[in-house]
């Protein structure tokens, strides 16, 4: 072979080695790791990167500033099971079935007709795992209702609802329907230890992974590590101490899973969602309670449908796609997170079925996002005039039970809700109260009437 000859092969196979190095590049981009890290009762104003004077947040104000940090990021109900439901499946709570949140033993469970986002992205090829409460069900560990693997996850580690005795060396963790006995260790660190286990020993080999972190951490009963306690050892109130340090511990098990990931090498190849299920415990304020998270400034709290209640900390990191600190004000839901995903990955969304969310990833560059349903919320434990709520653009409407009594905000304007626009905009309020009105039957009419058998308490 002449010289010129072997010049002219060698830059051949250099060009097929670059075009098939792209490609695989190209093809590992569209398919990226992506984990869902879920918090429990944790306030809008429960970070130093939201605004709280006194909370030590150091591995979630970081990730803040390498991700997109919404402003205006809202849990699909202001109690637990219900959120959860809406994030597996972008469908809203009534209409998925999980209307409540969900005692021990009881009947009501995400339905296996319902289509997880764990369980098409098993299909696609990721290996999925969860790990931390699960509370889609009431007979955990049952062969008569759907558990984990039943919903798309190859491996998992999970308790029904809360760690018991509290967040402390757990009890009552179930792995792959076996009963682990007691853990040792903060209960948000034990689930992110396991988490770390499985992407280095049982995750299948090369495959993308899909990975639920959903911590027990804030919610009671409440107990953090004394090491976490340190940072706030000049409080005299136990309660408040116990609080921000449950807060600190479940940010240590973030930066632990976070490190992991830099550790393997996959940062750059992971979309990574922090939220919350909906607004804090309590009433904030009783000396001694454990149960002292911060709304920031906005009305009501847990169980209820004012901003308190369900807006919540939101933050997204994904390397290459989205600018590092930058702050987004449009309104999202954990609905949004099933068609997202959706979208990146390149499944085409279940036409049998409402799907409730709508893809975020225009925002991600700074564009905007068209829905076809309505930011909506009906709460089972919120109180009786206030149980249902849609906002459309910056204004709110809140309504009772019955659809008989209704207050109307304007959120740019009034973001603690403290004024009622009701007879100021009257033509707004009256197209606002008749949306509210007809979704509200579509939802409730569309999902299993559960509800109609039980008063929500």
């Amino acid at each position: 072979m002449t010289q010129s000859a072997k010049l002219l092969s060698l830059v051949l196979v250099l060009l097929s080695t670059f075009a098939l190095q792209h490609a695989a590049g190209e093809d590992e981009q569209a398919r990226p790791n992506i984990v869902i890290f879920l918090t429990d009762d944790q306030g809008w104003g429960d970070l130093a990167c939201y605004g709280h004077p006194l909370i030590h947040s150091p591995n979630l104000d970081k990730f803040a500033s390498e991700g997109m940090r919404f402003t205006q990021c809202y849990s699909a109900c202001a109690v637990c099971s219900p959120s959860r439901s809406a994030i597996l499946t972008g469908r809203t709570p009534y209409r998925n079935g999980v209307w409540r949140w969900i005692p021990d033993g009881s009947g009501y469970h995400l339905r296996q007709s319902e289509i997880s986002i764990a369980k098409l992205l098993r299909e696609q090829g990721y290996a999925t795992c969860h790990v931390g409460k699960w509370h889609l069900n009431g007979k955990f560990n049952s062969p008569d209702q759907p558990q984990p693997d039943d919903h798309g996850y190859d491996w998992w580690l999970a308790t029904q609802n809360n760690a018991r005795p509290n967040h402390i060396n757990p009890t009552n963790y179930v792995r792959n329907r076996e009963a682990t006995g007691k853990l040792e260790g903060p209960s948000a660190v034990v689930a992110v230890e396991e988490a770390v286990r499985w992407l280095k020993e049982e995750k299948k080999e090369d495959a993308p992974f899909f990975l639920t972190v959903w911590t027990h951490e804030p919610h009671q009963p409440i107990e953090s590590a004394s090491r976490f306690m340190e940072s706030y050892k000049e409080i005299e109130d136990e309660g408040i101490r116990q609080h921000h340090g449950n807060i600190t511990q479940l940010d240590h098990a973030f930066g632990m899973l976070m490190h992991a990931l830099d550790r393997l090498g996959e940062t750059n190849n992971t979309l990574v969602v922090f939220t919350s299920d909906n607004g804090p415990e309590g009433s904030g304020t009783r000396v001694g309670s454990r149960t002292r998270g911060s709304t920031g400034g906005l009305r009501g709290r847990k169980r209820h449908t004012h901003e308190g209640g369900i807006r919540v900390p939101g933050i997204i990191r994904w390397p290459g796609h989205i600018e590092p600190g930058s702050v987004c004000e449009t309104p999202i839901i954990g609905s949004d997170l099933f068609p997202t995903i959706c979208q990146i990955v390149g499944i085409p969304l279940p036409a049998d079925r409402v799907i409730d969310g709508t893809s975020i990833v225009p925002l991600f560059s700074g564009g905007t996002i068209e829905r076809d349903q309505p930011l909506y919320w009906r709460n089972h434990l919120a109180p009786e005039q206030y149980k249902v709520g849609l906002r459309e653009g910056n204004w709110k409407i809140v309504g009772s039970h019955d659809l008989k009594t209704f207050e109307l905000y304007n959120l740019k304007n009034d973001p603690k809700e403290t004024t009622d626009l009701a007879e100021e905009y009257p033509e707004r309020f009256s197209k606002m109260r008749k949306e509210l009105i007809d979704h509200d039957r579509a939802v409730l009419a569309d999902g299993p009437d559960w509800w109609k058998e039980d008063d929500g308490r």
